[in-house]
């Protein structure tokens, strides 16, 4: 049954499929296919993680921007939002909030210091349009002569 045929080639390349049914060549590149594909896939997700790994020394917010443009570039396949996401995570952004909150805080620990301030109601027959005589304008002038005086205790 192991008869060649006399027309056959004594010695067969490798890559044709054996009379068994095996077929060496297309195992190889099933094999290389698979490598291939998954250390792609790899190196892939691992550039789309960049500008996450760069912005990770920046605040929470602007992290979270470069997550949202790294996603959408991920899934949309847009490379416009990577660049940002890039961009981005390479610039630091100026922070607004924390010197806001730093103010706020200090209005708030001014007002609670002992300061109450009063509000005088207007009366009727003053006309005139001044700061001093708005509710707002006198009762910034008492706070002012209570600091004043303050300080001077305090000296």
């Amino acid at each position: 049954m192991n008869d060649i045929h006399p027309a056959a080639l004594q010695n067969l390349p490798f890559f044709l499929p054996g009379s068994d049914g095996s077929d060496p060549l297309f195992t190889v590149v099933v094999v290389v296919l698979i490598t291939v594909l998954v250390t792609a896939g790899a190196l892939y997700f691992k550039l789309h993680a960049i500008p996450e790994h760069l912005g990770v020394k920046y605040n929470s917010t602007q992290l979270q921007l470069i997550s949202v443009l790294a996603v959408l570039a991920l899934f949309t396949h847009n490379n416009a939002f990577w660049i940002l996401a890039l961009l981005i995570a390479v610039i630091r952004l100026p922070d607004f909030v924390t010197p806001l909150k730093t103010i706020a805080d200090s209005l708030v620990k001014l007002t609670t210091d002992g300061m109450v301030i009063k509000q005088v109601e207007p009366s009727p027959e003053s006309d005139s349009n001044r700061d001093e005589d708005t509710p707002t304008g006198k009762a910034v002038t008492e706070m002012a002569a209570q600091s004043v005086q303050a300080e001077k205790e305090t000296d």
